[in-house]
């Protein structure tokens, strides 16, 4: 049967609700969480949503760095940039796979790289100049520990982070990295953050601390969103 055949009668089988069980690190050691189709989905356009205020769209090209168990998080990526119809390659968050990143970097010409890690920032620092690399590109989203390494050498960087089950994504107002306030409702205690699931959530979580230091800012952003956003602890950023 050939592949298109088989993707066809794959189509028509009932699909299970659920969609990825997410383990998630927190305060008190792994915990566990089930996401269904509908709300990998939901997570998809909001992120879809974010990125297209960024600025991307049809025609640019973006490279993704995510590790293989950041599946859940990645899938809502790659479906964001999907439906915005930009070609991507997927790299490895992990230092050592940081040559694929230059491999990326050479052959896809990327205007975006999203989930860029400080392992990566330092198996390149060797090889190549990282602010030559990434100050042309018009989109850089990178984890927390990156941030501060990247705009010392005029990198424009904005967030890009899990916060437990959920993502924080920061946007051009550069003010902290919003959370969809429709699916999670992310809170602060003792300088810690905390995360719970929504009301719609299939698979119901209560108040969970993260283990994370950072505060939570509430009230309209600059950019017009009412999501909460996290602000990490530089202590966070520089680890």
């Amino acid at each position: 049967m050939a592949r298109a055949d088989t993707l066809a009668r794959a189509r028509t089988l009932d699909r299970p609700e659920l969609a990825y069980l997410v383990r998630f690190p927190t305060a008190d050691g792994p915990r566990e969480t089930e996401l269904t189709w509908a709300e990998l989905a939901r997570d998809t356009d909001w992120v879809t949503a974010r990125l297209r205020e960024h600025g991307l769209a049809a025609g640019q090209r973006a490279l993704l760095t995510m590790s293989g168990f950041e599946g859940f998080w990645g899938h809502a990526a790659i479906g964001a940039l999907r439906a915005l119809k930009v070609p991507y390659g997927i790299a490895e968050a992990m230092g050592w796979d940081h040559r694929r990143t230059s491999v990326f970097h050479r052959e896809l010409r990327p205007d975006a790289v999203i989930g860029l890690s400080a392992e990566t920032l330092e198996g390149l620092a060797g090889a190549t100049d990282v602010g030559e690399m990434f100050r042309p590109m018009s989109v850089v989203l990178a984890r927390p520990a990156a941030i501060p390494k990247l705009r010392a050498v005029g990198v424009s960087a904005s967030l890009f982070s899990p916060v437990g089950p959920a993502l924080a994504l920061e946007c051009s107002a550069r003010s902290g990295a919003h959370v969809n306030a429709a699916e999670w409702r992310v809170g602060e205690r003792d300088g810690e953050l905390s995360v719970a699931a929504g009301e719609g959530r299939a698979s119901p979580l209560p108040e969970t601390p993260l283990g994370i230091a950072g505060r939570v800012v509430t009230g309209r952003c600059a950019c017009g969103s009412e999501d909460p956003r996290v602000l990490f602890s530089e202590a966070d950023q520089l680890s």
